[in-house]
């Protein structure tokens, strides 16, 4: 899972209280959400929104996700999500890391999205448009 191409995208972001357990870590279904939201603001960055992408009849949707958890984070925990994408046939592939401030892994995941057009699988050729240029 070790690429040496550069992320295109990074997001800062905090643990919030919320997000912790009864440990005082994060739950491990917690880092899905991190590694969505990276995904949605690298669109809306990008110039397509989720919200445009739906109104104009593209639906990416999860196919798979492989994450490997590498370090836990805890309440008031600094962390950068940053992400790569490319294509696997007709799917997009998002290589996404969660780096603690101090550059400590915490999360390396690989996230394969299909693209639905209309209601219909698609080969997502609208979207690899928009994003030719990470690709």
């Amino acid at each position: 899972m070790t690429d040496s191409r550069p992320y295109i995208f990074e997001l800062p972001m905090k643990v919030r209280d919320y997000e912790v357990d009864v440990e005082g870590i994060v739950n491990n279904a917690v880092y899905l959400h991190y590694l969505e939201h990276t995904r949605h603001e690298f669109c809306e960055w990008a110039g397509l929104s989720f919200r445009q992408m739906h109104e104009s009849g593209i639906d990416p949707v999860l196919s798979k996700v492989e994450i490997e958890y590498k370090h836990p984070l805890g309440l008031g925990d600094r962390m950068v999500s940053k992400l790569r994408l490319g294509r696997k046939g007709a799917q997009f592939v998002f290589e996404q890391d969660i780096y603690k401030e101090n550059g400590a892994p915490v999360v390396k995941a690989k996230v394969f999205v299909a693209c639905l057009e209309n209601g219909r699988l698609s080969r997502g050729e609208r979207l690899a448009e928009a994003f030719a240029k990470w690709l």
